[in-house]
């Protein structure tokens, strides 16, 4: 079985593309969406669908977990990043794969017990549970693997 983890923005999309084999995690592919910087909203969002098209004919994912949106500051951004995340969720939606939502809190206490979580032991986890020569990085690539990842576990 292959889940795709996503973490949304609108100039970066972080995703990873793990598969269960029976009892063996296999970390396949981490990296990200780029956007053409400073090009409207409309024309971000098509580059988004065709590159998650082309991803989604790549891997035939069977789940994918998408971050919920969460932000405290700039409503605008948050807007912005919703309306990404609409896309996301249609691309998915559309072919029938299976979809579940998390929020970054929700995430870290999951893998950490705590959700004040840094992204360092997120990143660490990562290293040793996929027995990774380094972490993960930027940080947001390993929020998008521990997406991934938890659905196969089942723990959040």
């Amino acid at each position: 079985m292959i889940v795709i983890g996503i973490d949304p923005g609108t100039t970066t999309i972080w995703y990873a593309v793990v598969e269960k084999k029976w009892n063996e995690k296999i970390l396949l592919d981490y990296w990200v969406i780029h956007t053409t910087p400073k090009i409207d909203l409309k024309d971000k969002i098509m580059e988004i669908s065709n590159d998650l098209e082309s991803l989604i004919n790549k891997y035939m994912p069977k789940r994918v977990v998408i971050e919920k949106l969460f932000f405290t500051t700039n409503l605008k951004t948050g807007i912005d990043v919703a309306q990404v995340r609409g896309v996301i969720l249609y691309k998915f939606a559309s072919i029938g794969v299976e979809i579940l939502e998390y929020t970054p809190l929700e995430l870290k206490s999951a893998i950490c017990g705590n959700g004040k979580a840094n992204k360092l032991q997120l990143q660490n986890a990562i290293k040793i549970f996929f027995s990774l020569n380094q972490i993960p990085k930027p940080d947001d690539a390993a929020d998008a693997i521990w997406l991934a990842y938890m659905w196969i576990l089942k723990k959040i």
